[in-house]
């Protein structure tokens, strides 16, 4: 299964490819490492979706992970971030789950990332799509397992 893990910040969605093969974690080289709304305008917004959409079909993922924020309160995401979930989660036969923190935390308790994230190949920015992609797929994965 591979599935392209989301962290929206501003007008940008950091994303980070992660496939589980035969119980191994694998890391695709991506051509992006971010996607960025330059326009917030209803054509930009189509554009964004459109491009989206090409990198989900170009590389053949299954799911994409968001890491939820928050809609209120001092950590709250910004309206441009929902825009940029809301034209992810409308594209056309995509399956799109919406993680929250809470899950992702209790998904690493139970399994911890063994490779520190440096030796990940990633860059910095992209930890937050990474770690959420990650405990979905252990989360998933173990359910599957377990008949959950």
């Amino acid at each position: 299964m591979k599935v392209c893990g989301v962290d929206l910040k501003g007008n940008e969605a950091n994303v980070c490819l992660l496939s589980l093969i035969d119980g191994l974690f694998h890391v695709p080289d991506c051509r992006t490492r971010r996607l960025t709304l330059a326009d917030t305008s209803a054509k930009g917004l189509k554009s964004f979706q459109s491009t989206f959409a090409k990198l989900v079909a170009d590389y053949k993922i299954d799911a994409v992970i968001i890491r939820q924020r928050q809609s209120k309160g001092k950590f709250a995401g910004s309206a441009i971030g929902f825009k940029l979930e809301a034209a992810i989660e409308l594209i056309e036969g995509l399956n799109v789950i919406v993680y929250s923190p809470t899950d992702i935390k209790e998904s690493l308790r139970r399994n911890p990332i063994s490779v520190p994230f440096a030796e990940t190949g990633l860059k910095q920015f992209q930890e937050p799509a990474f770690t959420s992609a990650y405990a979905w797929l252990m989360q998933n994965h173990y359910a599957s397992q377990t008949g959950e």
